[in-house]
């Protein structure tokens, strides 16, 4: 499905420092930039016809990967660089990724990802959702950078740069709506704040990631397993979206860590109750009406209660099923909530890993990745604990041995 390689270079973009020639109050990294373009690609994506979601998906992946490459480009050099010399920039990226990638899907995904970087018209509209995407999720971060660079020479120009940019993608209903500060601008305010919210914040741990760069991993380990298994459009489209909005409730309850949660009886379930009443009152109110009932599915709300990781299907009513196989159909709305709880533990998986690898292995780190070891399964042919054991393997150094065969 996914290899270690490819693993490390999606993470390591949590250690790209953005605006880093700038004053911040806070820091802002490359994964959660990304996290957050996805989430407003979504919403403008929504409003315009004839969009297709797997080419949005596939753009904004490839994209991202790109962008972990030439990190050391600041973006308007970059743009730049590409104008004059695309052909060579692209043929370096592939160069760099062609071993992380090959085996993915066949080949498929790697010589996809090469004609999309050589031909500016492959997924045309969705390009251009995506760039809008980012230019609100930039000019959102400036929002941050400004506070504390008022005193610079330059800021002004910076920040009419940022605000001109985005009148190109005005034609976007969208970017109208999120610019004129409608509802819509509020859902991309509550999940832009999700990036101050750290994982593990009970320990120590590099790189550190937020709750918003970890929605966008645990999608990116969707849409790799939804390839791994054939999924048809609108089962890939679920199952990444799903993911990508799974922890999007935890800006209003903040991230609640699992011992804390399960230690008091009946805790889990108060916890629960008022994450919905949170989204009843805050969430929902804002996302656009076309789409509140297809959002409340891939939130997992139902009428009883909310799990995102339920295995289901929406043809005229909500079911839950047991086999997602036998819906392998655009008509079904498919979604591999069982697949993706066990992407969500990979991604939780992967964070302990990495930190551990880097020498940071408090016992917060050492047991919770115990435990989740011993939560892996095999979900229709995708063995998730032969893919951990194979991250453990390439990650962890000598020094972190025992903790290696403490799981076999």
């Amino acid at each position: 499905m996914i290899n270690p390689k490819i693993i490390d270079y999606i993470f390591s973009s949590a250690s790209i420092q953005r605006w880093n020639d700038y004053p911040r109050m806070v820091e802002l990294v490359e994964l959660d930039k990304q996290a957050h373009k996805f989430i407003i690609a979504y919403f403008i994506a929504k409003f315009e016809k004839d969009v297709n979601f797997t080419h949005l998906i596939e753009a904004g992946i490839f994209e991202f990967l790109r962008r972990v490459v030439v990190t050391d480009i600041r973006p308007d050099v970059f743009r730049n660089a590409l104008q004059k010399r695309a052909k060579e920039i692209n043929s370096w990226v592939i160069a760099n990724l062609k071993d992380s990638l090959e085996e993915i899907d066949n080949g498929i995904f790697l010589q996809k990802f090469e004609d999309y970087l050589n031909n500016p018209n492959m997924y045309k509209k969705e390009r251009f959702i995506l760039k809008a995407a980012s230019y609100l999720s930039t000019k959102w971060e400036f929002s941050i950078v400004y506070q504390t660079s008022a005193f610079l020479s330059d800021i002004e120009d910076v920040k009419k740069s940022v605000e001109e940019e985005l009148e190109d993608y005005y034609e976007l209903i969208g970017v109208r709506k999120i610019a004129l500060n409608k509802k819509l601008a509020k859902i991309v305010d509550l999940s832009g704040r999700l990036r101050f919210q750290k994982r593990w914040a009970q320990t120590p741990r590099i790189p550190e990631t937020s709750v918003l760069g970890h929605m966008l991993t645990v999608a990116i380990f969707s849409y790799f397993f939804s390839l791994k298994v054939n999924a048809c459009e609108k089962r890939l489209e679920n199952n990444f979206f799903v993911s990508l909005f799974h922890d999007l409730p935890e800006a209003l309850t903040r991230d609640i860590i699992t011992p804390v949660k399960y230690s008091v009886d009946d805790l889990s379930d108060i916890i629960a109750e008022y994450e919905i009443k949170k989204i009843n009152d805050e969430i929902l109110p804002n996302i656009p009406e076309n789409i509140h009932d297809e959002f409340c599915y891939l939130l997992g709300m139902f009428k009883e209660h909310k799990d995102e990781f339920e295995n289901r299907i929406y043809e005229k009513e909500i079911q839950i099923v047991e086999d997602t196989s036998k819906y392998n159909m655009n008509k079904y709305n498919t979604i591999d909530g069982i697949a993706l709880k066990q992407c969500d533990k990979l991604s939780a998986f992967v964070e302990a890993s990495l930190s551990i690898s880097h020498g940071i292995k408090s016992k917060e780190l050492i047991n919770g990745k115990k435990q989740i070891m011993k939560s892996f399964r095999d979900v229709q042919g995708v063995d998730f604990l032969k893919i951990a054991k194979k991250i453990d393997e390439e990650f962890c150094t000598t020094g972190q041995t025992q903790v290696r065969m403490d799981f076999d």
